[in-house]
């Protein structure tokens, strides 16, 4: 019996927190350019740690650079929902007017991008070099061109 009960209140507060998980976490377009800017923040920490250690900057540690790319990987999966949040095309942020007019080609890029990260994470877990440079440049690459577009300076 009280098996039951405790697996039917597990049961319950599923239901409840997959109804409040479709909710989304944004107060306002404002509140959803801050998160997106956070994530980005720490998107470009991991990613230049990684290129300074390639460049020589930094002594290139394998495992640093397994953790960074580990966190791309998760990191690159999450602003994405912030440009899509009703009254962020109105909020400040440092965007383009192209992004919001092309807006399925830059969720398309941001797929993209969280490939390519899901692609230097895997590299890195290899741990050869070469391969976590070449995912890497295809990462970098793929971020600077999202900027080029849509990013205004």
């Amino acid at each position: 019996m009280k098996k039951s009960l405790i697996a039917i209140a597990l049961l319950c507060s599923g239901i409840v927190f997959s109804q409040s998980s479709h909710a989304n976490a944004f107060v306002n377009g404002e509140d959803a350019v801050t998160y997106r800017q956070a994530t980005f923040q720490a998107i470009r920490f991991n990613l230049v740690d990684i290129n300074d250690m390639f460049r020589g900057n930094v002594p290139y540690d394998l495992e640093r650079v397994q953790r960074r790319a580990e966190a791309l990987a998760t990191l690159s999966q999450l602003p994405w929902e912030a440009f899509n949040f009703p009254g962020a095309d109105h909020a400040s942020g440092k965007v383009k007017a192209a992004l919001w007019q092309n807006l399925e080609d830059f969720n398309q890029r941001g797929e993209k991008f969280a490939a390519d990260a899901a692609a230097l994470h895997q590299a890195a877990q290899g741990g050869e070099r070469r391969e976590i440079q070449g995912a890497f440049r295809e990462f970098a690459n793929n971020c600077k061109a999202c900027h080029d577009n849509y990013r205004a300076d």
